[in-house]
């Protein structure tokens, strides 16, 4: 007699570059376990509300910065889904996975994650429970207990877009203008913008200010 099967958990893909989405997707459906399967996929916030409504996926794996007002804003426009949210994310910033656990997510993970530890997560949070990294865990645990000032950091930050953000924080953390340009699927030209629009909106004259910016706000 065999052993009754799991039901499949369905999820969707929120993540604006195309090429990752399809990373992700194959990652998920190659990799051997028949209990997870991809609904669809949607690239900004409008196409992730819909399909959130339309397909009525288990588990929404949610990219933290999207056009159309970000994963937050996802969640918002989702209200009385039974759907859990899971951020999938290039950035660990202490700002970024406090707000999205606000908004909703059951858990947080960055794109560094395997495929192996994707999967175990998908069905963690399909299952009720809360997933992040070590790292990530303690970000939260510290903003419950005041340990960071998320407002002070949100004012500063309030003065980039999404994608000079990004660009921000791997700068700050090291990386080259080719190497930030391969991780963001953009051009090192429009790396080399954002990073003037940084400097010049935090009133930064260089890296290694930026880098010391970030790292006494902990966002690295």
């Amino acid at each position: 007699m065999s052993e009754p099967t799991s039901p499949r958990v369905r999820v969707v893909i929120v993540d604006d570059h195309a090429m990752f989405r399809r990373g992700v997707r194959a990652e998920l459906e190659g990799i051997g376990h028949d209990d997870v399967e991809v609904l669809g996929e949607a690239a900004d916030v409008d196409e992730a509300v819909a399909a959130v409504a339309s397909l009525a996926p288990d588990v929404v794996l949610l990219d933290v910065h999207l056009p159309g007002g970000g994963g937050v804003e996802v969640m918002r426009r989702s209200p009385g889904t039974p759907a859990r949210f899971l951020a999938l994310s290039v950035s660990d910033a202490a700002e970024d996975v406090i707000g999205t656990i606000r908004g909703g997510a059951r858990g947080y993970v960055t794109k560094t994650i395997t495929g192996e530890e994707l999967v175990s997560a998908i069905r963690r949070v399909a299952e009720g429970d809360a997933v992040f990294s070590p790292r990530l865990a303690g970000f939260v645990l510290d903003a419950f207990a005041g340990a960071i000032e998320i407002a002070s950091v949100d004012e500063d930050l309030d003065r980039l877009t999404e994608r000079e953000r990004e660009v921000m924080r791997l700068i700050a953390r090291g990386y080259a203008y080719k190497e930030v340009a391969k991780e963001l699927f953009i051009s090192i030209k429009t790396v080399e913008t954002h990073m003037s629009s940084v400097l010049r909106k935090l009133q930064l004259s260089s890296r290694h200010e930026l880098t010391r910016w970030a790292s006494d706000r902990r966002l690295l």
